[in-house]
């Protein structure tokens, strides 16, 4: 008989789920960058766990190590990591409260969407839209747009961050009306598929 918690184990020790966990585990250091005003370490910091984000999908791809744990674990760790990152910058004044709100209550919309249809149809899956990968990628340029402002007042670079956030507040909108369109036209549809809204 296998050993469970040994199974376990080993799912947690895949490439790809480690890289997951290493980003979960940079939030609350990146957070108490950002907190002591350690702009340049913050912005260096959040391109790691960027480049985790990147890669822990690849090689999931490219080492056959997809498991039921890494396609949970990886939206639940980009989550965590804009939302508070969202919500730290919001409280140092550098992203306007309005644009937190939004992805906000956006996210928490998709949450009760997805736990009704749950509860009623037993459906699980959340599949991604192309519009909220396009609200994440835009999220991720805004926070990084703003980390990178508190470091070089460059034109550029003002100008992205206007745009990134611009950007956010559409997408934000736009893509929990997809999901929502999206859900209302198979409330009835079984699948087995994992939540990955983004």
């Amino acid at each position: 008989m296998p050993d469970l918690s040994s199974t376990t184990l080993n799912r947690y020790r895949t490439a790809p789920n480690l890289l997951t966990l290493a980003r979960i585990c940079l939030a609350p250091f990146l957070v108490s960058a950002i907190l002591e005003d350690r702009y340049a370490l913050s912005f260096y910091l959040f391109l790691a766990a960027g480049l985790t984000d990147a890669l822990d999908g690849t090689l999931a791809r490219i080492l056959k190590q997809r498991t039921m744990l890494g396609s949970y674990l990886d939206p639940v760790a980009d989550k965590l990591l804009l939302s508070t990152l969202f919500l730290v910058l919001m409280h140092k004044g550098l992203i306007p409260t309005r644009v937190t709100v939004m992805v906000f209550g956006r996210d928490v919309g998709i949450l009760v969407v997805a736990a009704i249809l749950y509860a009623a149809t037993g459906r699980r899956e959340f599949n991604p839209s192309i519009f909220g990968k396009a609200n994440t990628f835009a999220q991720v340029a805004a926070i990084a747009a703003v980390l990178l402002h508190q470091i070089t007042q460059a034109y550029w670079v003002t100008e992205v961050r206007m745009l990134a956030l611009g950007a956010t507040m559409v997408l934000t909108v736009v893509s929990g009306l997809h999901y929502a369109w999206a859900a209302s036209r198979r409330p009835t549809a079984q699948a087995t598929a994992t939540p990955n809204a983004r």
